[in-house]
Formats: C-alpha cells, sequence, structure tokens
C-alpha cells in the first residue's frame, strides 16, 4: 500500500510539473503591433511588434491551409468564419527580410507589402525595426538623387540597367568632381537591391551631412550575367541548399562588362574622379 501511494505521489508531481513546464512553453505575445514601414500605402497588414514578430493576415476563403514562409520556417495562419486567414511568427532578427505566403501549397506575394527583388524574383519584404534606425531614417538634411541610368553593353550586345546616387551638392558645385564607388548586390538580387532594399541614398545622405563621410558617387549596376547552363534552376519558392550559392560560372562575364561598359559609361557620363 505504501509503494502504491508513492508512485501516487511520484504521478502527481510529475504531472503537476509538466502542466507548469507547458504553460511557460506557452509564448506570450505582446499586442502592440503596427503595420509594416514596407507596406504598400494604405495597408494594414503585415504588422510588426516590439518582440520582431511579423502578423500577416490575408482573405482566402476556399484555402484550406495558409502558411507565413519567413527566415527559412513557415508558421500556419488560423481561419475565422470569414475566411480570413492571421498568424504570427517567432521573434525575428532586426532588418530587411525576404517573405511569402504559401496557400494551398501555392507560393504567393502577400498583397499588403510592397515588393521587392531577392531570391531571383518580385515578392514581398518587410522591415523589423532595429536599434540603429536612425542611420538610415529619412531626415531632414541634403539628399543627393538617385538616377536610373540605362546603356548599351557591347560585351553584351543589350542595353542594359544601372542606378547612380550623386550627392547632394553635385548639382550645385558643377566643377567638383567625385570618387566612385561600385556597390553590388547579394545573390539572388539585382541592380535595384542595394537602393529599395539596402537605403543606400538616405544611408549617405545622413553621412554627409553629419560630416561623416567624403561625398562620392554610387554605381548600383546587375552582378548577375546569366545562368550557367551546367546548373539546374531551383524550382519556384525552393531556396538552394546551404553552401550551393552561387553556383560556379554564376557572374561570369561580368568582369568584363563592369571594366569594359560600365566604368567608361559612367566616367563619360558623370564627373568623376577616374582614378578613385
Amino acid at each position: 500500500m505504501k509503494r502504491q501511494l508513492i508512485f501516487l505521489k511520484v504521478l502527481l508531481l510529475t504531472f503537476s510539473v509538466t502542466i507548469c513546464l507547458a504553460q511557460t512553453d506557452q509564448k506570450t505575445v505582446k499586442e502592440d503591433f503596427k503595420p509594416a514601414s514596407t507596406n504598400q500605402p494604405g495597408k494594414e497588414y503585415p504588422q510588426v511588434n516590439s518582440e520582431g514578430r511579423v502578423r500577416a493576415r490575408i482573405s482566402a476563403p476556399e484555402a484550406t491551409r495558409v502558411q507565413l514562409d519567413i527566415s527559412a520556417v513557415k508558421y500556419d495562419l488560423k481561419k475565422d468564419e470569414e475566411g480570413v486567414w492571421m498568424g504570427d511568427s517567432d521573434p525575428q532578427d532586426e532588418g530587411f527580410h525576404y517573405y511569402q505566403l504559401w496557400i494551398d501549397g501555392a507560393a504567393v506575394p502577400d498583397p499588403g507589402s510592397n515588393f521587392f527583388y531577392g531570391a531571383s524574383r518580385w515578392g514581398s519584404g518587410i522591415e523589423i525595426p532595429a536599434k540603429d534606425e536612425e542611420f538610415y531614417a529619412l531626415k531632414d538634411v541634403p539628399h543627393g538623387q538617385i538616377v536610373e541610368q540605362l546603356y548599351y553593353s557591347k560585351t553584351k550586345n543589350t542595353i542594359r540597367r544601372c542606378f547612380v546616387y550623386t550627392p547632394p551638392d553635385y548639382n550645385i558645385n558643377t566643377e567638383k568632381r567625385y570618387p566612385v564607388l561600385y556597390l553590388q548586390h547579394g545573390g539572388g538580387e539585382d541592380e535595384t537591391g542595394w537602393n529599395n532594399q539596402g537605403k543606400t541614398g538616405l544611408i549617405m545622405d545622413n553621412l554627409i551631412a553629419a560630416g561623416k563621410a567624403t561625398p562620392f558617387i554610387i554605381v548600383m549596376d546587375n552582378g548577375t550575367w546569366k545562368w550557367p547552363e551546367n546548373v539546374p534552376r531551383p524550382k519556384p519558392g525552393e531556396r538552394p541548399a546551404p553552401g550551393s550559392w552561387p553556383p560556379k560560372g554564376w557572374a561570369d562575364g561580368f568582369m568584363n562588362t563592369l571594366l569594359d561598359d560600365i566604368i567608361p559609361m559612367v566616367d563619360s557620363k558623370f564627373r568623376t574622379l577616374a582614378d578613385k
């Protein structure tokens, strides 16, 4: 009888501890969500809270499963009586993130987000507020210009495009010449990345206004030359395996484009210091 009583006490204690641990593991979400800064005008969702969680919401009455896919993790959304799906992610790292929604197995962009080019396609992106966001915030300081520059590439025998940042005083002091930085994007991105996602113009404007940077020109071009013939393309929505990106031969030819097309074009159209 004593043994049975001891066993029962141990069992009850184990059960109580299990319940306590389960309650502790339940995440408490701070309900201070606000529309993301990267949303389309007037769109309330997606939202971000002070913990860095992303809350997605989409109307899909006929769908049977909807997921939020961010930082290589998929989160199931819950459907209400009106066919609207909503759910949250775990806290995300500060900064910009690409993401997408999955509706019954189909990867789709979030209709509330602005679109950004990343992972080799136009899709959704969201900014998680950072502690140092003043570094790239839009401020009341003199602003430079970012111009779209089309040019003919004899290397590729086609018309190409780049974006060029010129400092705030570029059109004021028309005798001054500037050093040039040729700034390239990451894998799966293009010439829009550094300005749209990276906020290059705002960062430069703020640094120049604070006296922390010497004014210079920045050229942002597309470093993707062509897809290697011997490398299979990833399926839509599929992420490359770790260590497989970029594939060998991915940027073949861009060096010639840079040296023979881009730099000569920039030196001819902008007031550059050709040796800097």
